[in-house]
């Protein structure tokens, strides 16, 4: 069971506010493991010094009674009665009258705020989404094996997929399949559609999935993962059925020592930036640097893309342990096609830890 009571006494440590204010999205399952949809419906978790309170619509009062560990109070309203009453007793309730009240300016939506204003003008914002994405880059140990049990199942997906994939399945075909495999494998969720990008569909870097069919002796590149319980694998690895060509092996062959470069230089205390410098240096030396057109990673956890770290050459923050992100670096050729290999990685108190396995070989048997 991951531990909300220390999620909550993180985030009820954040300095310069008398409560902190959620609406439905990841920050709320982060620190409560409550789940809504941000709807015509208010939803707001309210975290004062007492606790935790929620304002909720009466038809979603069940999902916090079954769950007595959080000991919330709860402030409901209906539908014939409207959310403001709610929202005027919980301010008055809990005196936060003229208080400084702490949002995700990410994801709180006016129409909330205005609410409590129109209730209580004095009450000041004070933006915290900074405080909240560094609470949570620090993953605890439980949140490292959710993602990694949720990468051994998406891998286990793959090697499934390469034993069935063929010349003349479309990239839908293949994405469609390879999200079937992922759930069967024990995922209960996909952190994303499943990304196939055929031949020269491959040169972009954010493409999507086409009806186009694969043939032999192109590049196929899957970027893909599961979930579970929200926390993601983010995988990406690169096949060409049949035999490439001279330039297409040494494309892979440069992207997967970029991939190792970046790895090897990844420990506490690096810039994150040296991370990206270091698979860069490598694609620029081969003579491909105007074609790895990215960042090398971006963070990985509840929030699928996480804001730090940020594994981007401009970046002078150090990579500190519980830090978990992708190191992903590619070289797209326009009409050709691209390379891309990614892994998943989390920063231990001595130095990496590589979470993803997968083979990293380019061929596939024809």
């Amino acid at each position: 069971m991951l531990d909300y009571k220390a999620r909550i006494d993180d985030l009820q440590a954040i300095s310069g506010v008398d409560a902190v204010m959620l609406v439905p999205g990841s920050n709320m399952i982060y620190f409560t493991g409550l789940e809504f949809h941000l709807s015509e419906r208010p939803v707001v978790a309210i975290f004062t010094a007492e606790g935790l309170s929620i304002i909720i619509p009466q038809l979603e009062l069940q999902k916090i009674t079954k769950r007595p560990d959080l000991e919330v109070n709860a402030f409901p309203w209906s539908d014939t009665e409207g959310h403001m009453g709610a929202f005027a007793k919980a301010i008055h309730d809990l005196g936060l009258t003229g208080k400084r009240i702490g949002i995700d300016g990410m994801t709180m939506r006016v129409t909330e705020w205005m609410n409590f204003q129109s209730i209580d003008p004095t009450l000041q914002v004070v933006p915290v989404e900074r405080e909240l994405i560094n609470i949570r880059a620090h993953k605890k140990a439980d949140e490292v094996e959710l993602m990694r049990a949720a990468i051994q199942a998406s891998e286990r997906a793959l090697e499934q997929l390469l034993r069935e994939v063929k010349p003349g399945m479309t990239e839908r075909q293949i994405s469609a399949r390879l999200s079937e495999l992922v759930l069967s494998e024990g995922c209960n969720g996909l952190a994303f559609d499943a990304l196939i990008q055929t031949g020269p569909n491959s040169d972009n870097p954010h493409g999507f999935v086409t009806d186009r069919a694969l043939q032999a002796g192109e590049f196929l590149l899957i970027d893909f993962g599961g979930s579970i319980d929200g926390y993601p694998a983010d995988i990406t690895r690169t096949f060409c059925i049949g035999a490439p060509t001279a330039e297409m092996q040494k494309i892979y062959n440069t992207v997967l020592a970029a991939n190792l470069a970046a790895q090897a230089v990844a420990k506490p205390g690096v810039p994150m930036g040296a991370v990206d410098r270091a698979a860069r240096g490598v694609i620029e030396a081969a003579g491909y640097g105007p074609y790895f057109t990215h960042r090398t990673g971006h963070g990985l956890g509840l929030g699928g893309h996480e804001p730090i770290p940020q594994i981007a050459s401009n970046m002078d923050d150090l990579l500190e342990p519980g830090m978990s992100f992708t190191i992903e670096p590619g070289i797209y050729i326009p009409g050709m096609g691209g390379v891309r290999i990614e892994d998943n990685v989390v920063i231990t108190e001595t130095g990496l830890d590589v979470l993803t396995s997968f083979p990293r070989s380019l061929q596939l048997p024809g």
